[in-house]
């Protein structure tokens, strides 16, 4: 059944350094998680958000955009609209922005809830 839904009607997530909305998850009933996230521009002297991994399955971002960096225990990539990011499963990352602008990134992942499986940590 092709469901309708609403930016509106998300769920708003309290997530450090960054406004996220969970559109789609297994609160609705989909075996997915689909997230839009809004990264602002750094303020001078913040403090800098630290990686997080997703144990048991891939995170793919999409950069909808403005400019930012994915920085992971592979390296560091530098991003911008059209790209796409794939994070291997079990891998520490955290997509900063470096632009003067909003950063928006699409969160994909292939699971229904990523709360249980998500772990954070303070820094590398």
């Amino acid at each position: 059944m092709a469901r309708l839904l609403k930016q509106a009607d998300a769920k708003r997530l309290g997530l450090p350094g960054r406004t996220a909305i969970e559109m789609v998850s297994g609160e609705i009933g989909s075996r997915v998680t689909f997230r839009i996230v809004e990264i602002p521009a750094q303020k001078p002297g913040e403090a800098l958000r630290g990686p997080h991994l997703h144990h048991g399955y891939e995170e793919c971002i999409y950069v909808l955009k403005g400019e930012g960096r994915t920085l992971s225990e592979s390296g560091e990539l530098a991003i911008g609209p059209g790209d796409v990011v794939l994070v291997a499963p079990e891998e520490k990352h955290v997509t900063r922005n470096v632009g003067k602008g909003l950063l928006v990134l699409l969160c994909f992942f292939p699971t229904p809830d990523i709360v249980g499986s998500t772990e954070n940590f303070p820094d590398f």
